[in-house]
């Protein structure tokens, strides 16, 4: 996959196919737009293009600062393994949030080559949110593309959204929000250096820091999954700020990787999100949490267990 973002100046030479929008979490609805994507690609033999922006338009729109499932570098990662082609990560600037539907129609049907798109069913595009489906099958003949309409995929009559799978993870109901992705919650980032007190108790942790706007599930402690290298590790993950060990108010993500001793620091490893085992809490000593650390991962071997017994 050709990953191609910081230029409003981006040029794809072969015809394609492409699918327009936030791709935030890229769920299970945006599964049927892949699908539809994809199954173009192969039968007219073009290129597949996701075509989506560097930050939510809201945030610029609106003046909010929301969170996201998918930082852009997690967003590059999960694209890359969906067989497309080229991934283009649009800075949403003042020009790009002003432009009038047929201007924008205009523009990336000349860039992309576009000979065909691929939109959800509730797609709005253009300045003040003025262009839809109907906007982009009104310039086929003008602009010569072909628009394909995927209906909204449904969850118990509930459209499957972004919005209601940030819903779901931010409740603190990982299974559902699962469900709906139709993968484990991930995270993505470079390992950091921390103060390193887990290895003083026995349980040597690795640490992550995320940008601000990444949302997280409810501070606690849960099972993981912990892709190193292409490696796929039981992880137990604590997310909140420590507080038996620290004052600070910050939200972290440390995870201790069973039976792995390798040193990471720098490297960038994915922790997958499975289960909740218990919310986060201070504790009166440190030997009492070093007691439960090692509860929590008995706890997690005996989900595992269980676990993949139940999915082989």
């Amino acid at each position: 996959m050709k990953y191609i973002k910081n230029t409003l100046n981006f040029q794809v030479q072969e015809p394609t196919v492409v699918t327009l929008g936030k791709f935030d979490g890229l769920h299970r609805g945006h599964d049927k737009l892949m699908h539809a994507l994809l199954q173009y690609k192969e039968a007219h033999q073009v290129a597949s293009v996701a075509f989506t922006f560097d930050i939510p338009p809201r945030n610029k729109v609106d003046d909010v600062a929301s969170k996201v499932l998918t930082t852009n570098e997690e967003k590059e990662y999960i694209f890359g393994t969906s067989g497309i082609d080229y991934l283009i990560e649009c800075p949403f600037t003042t020009e790009v949030m002003c432009m009038e539907p047929k201007d924008f129609i205009a523009w990336i049907s000349k860039s992309l080559c576009m000979k065909c798109v691929v939109v959800g069913d509730d797609f709005h595009f253009g300045h003040n949110r003025a262009g839809d489906y109907r906007t982009l099958m009104e310039y086929e003949k003008e602009y010569g593309y072909k628009t394909i309409v995927v209906e909204k995929m449904k969850d118990n009559n509930r459209d499957i959204s972004s919005t209601y799978v940030r819903e779901e993870i931010a409740a603190g109901n990982l299974r559902k929000a699962n469900e709906l992705l139709g993968y484990h919650y991930f995270i993505k980032s470079d390992v950091v250096h921390g103060k390193k007190l887990g290895r003083t108790i026995g349980v040597p942790t690795i640490n992550m820091v995320l940008p601000e706007n990444k949302l997280l599930p409810p501070n606690g402690v849960y099972v993981t999954e912990v892709n190193v290298d292409g490696m796929s590790y039981v992880g137990v993950t604590n997310v909140g700020c420590k507080p038996t060990v620290s004052d600070s108010n910050m939200i972290g993500v440390e995870t201790y990787i069973l039976d792995f001793e390798k040193m990471v620091y720098g490297d960038s490893i994915v922790v997958s999100f499975v289960e909740f085992i218990r919310p986060e809490r201070k504790f009166s000593s440190v030997e009492e949490l070093k007691n439960q650390l090692q509860k929590d991962i008995s706890d997690a071997k005996r989900f595992y267990a269980t676990y993949y017994k139940n999915i082989t």
